[in-house]
């Protein structure tokens, strides 16, 4: 696995002694710093050809402040990870914080061994998390061979197989590849964490999720049950929403109580005919 020394790292703060000299320290431990003044320049900057792995980013600029930053980047970089910096801290801000998709938050004036620390942390579970992608990619792929050899060894014509990307549970289908969601044929727009969330839950169809195992599948890292509980508690709502009938008597996104969430594999009517 590819060492995170070699990572690139976009340092974001209006401070200009703050913005130079942690770009320095970062340079100084080898990683490649990049620096930008204001959430409108990092924007500009990830738009370009060469991607970040990680962002370090001062929460209140002029313009766009740092959680508006972290969501667009969500949105655009996924991937990326991005460690918040602040002297204005309160709960409120680091639960939007974590909920926006960052994977720390730091109080300035903050030792420069604990922002090391965390870019240290945030580069590793980047790297873990594209190796864990990679083997379940090399898996399923190795295990759709063995099933293939199997059916030719008895003489049996392989049955087309829908793609791994496409997925269908009731009238959801979900496409991964053009990021796309219909309900019975009706297109509905997700953010980029709806998605994912949605995606969990109809990879395992009639499979209870806990809302820690929803955070670490769809956003990449660990909460607290009390944490995870709060941050899913906002995405399934704005879900049911969106995809939903009924919200108040959901048939796709089903809470089991004190355990999770489900997706049946059949609607509530199919059910009971």
């Amino acid at each position: 696995m590819e060492s995170t020394k070699s990572a690139r790292i976009l340092v974001v703060d209006d401070e200009a002694t703050t913005r130079v000299s942690l770009a320095e320290v970062l340079r100084l431990e080898g990683y490649e710093a990049v620096t930008a003044a204001s959430g409108e320049e990092a924007l500009a900057l990830i738009a370009g050809p060469l991607p970040f792995d990680l962002i370090v980013l001062d929460l209140k600029m002029p313009g766009m402040d740092g959680l508006q930053v972290t969501e667009a980047v969500q949105k655009r970089s996924p991937d990326t990870v991005i460690v918040l910096l602040t002297a204005f801290g309160t709960l409120e801000t680091a639960i939007q914080a974590i909920r926006r998709g960052a994977h720390d938050y730091l109080l300035k004036p903050c030792p420069v061994p604990q922002i090391l620390e965390s870019v240290r942390k945030g580069l590793t579970k980047r790297r873990q998390e594209q190796h864990r992608k990679e083997l379940v990619s090399r898996l399923e792929h190795t295990l759709s061979e063995l099933v293939a050899v199997e059916r030719v060894g008895k003489n049996e014509v392989p049955p087309p197989s829908p793609p791994d990307h496409l997925l269908r549970v009731q009238d959801v289908r979900l496409d991964r590849e053009r990021h796309t969601v219909t309900v019975g044929g009706r297109p509905v727009n997700l953010t980029p964490t709806e998605f994912k969330l949605l995606a969990c839950l109809m990879e395992t169809p009639d499979q209870v999720c806990s809302p820690q195992q929803l955070v670490r599948r769809a956003q990449g890292y660990e909460a607290d049950p009390w944490g995870a509980r709060a941050i899913v508690r906002v995405h399934i709502r704005r879900l049911r929403r969106k995809l939903e009938p009924d919200p108040a008597q959901p048939r796709y996104i089903v809470n089991v109580r004190g355990v999770g969430y489900m997706f049946p594999s059949t609607s509530p009517d199919e059910a009971a005919g």
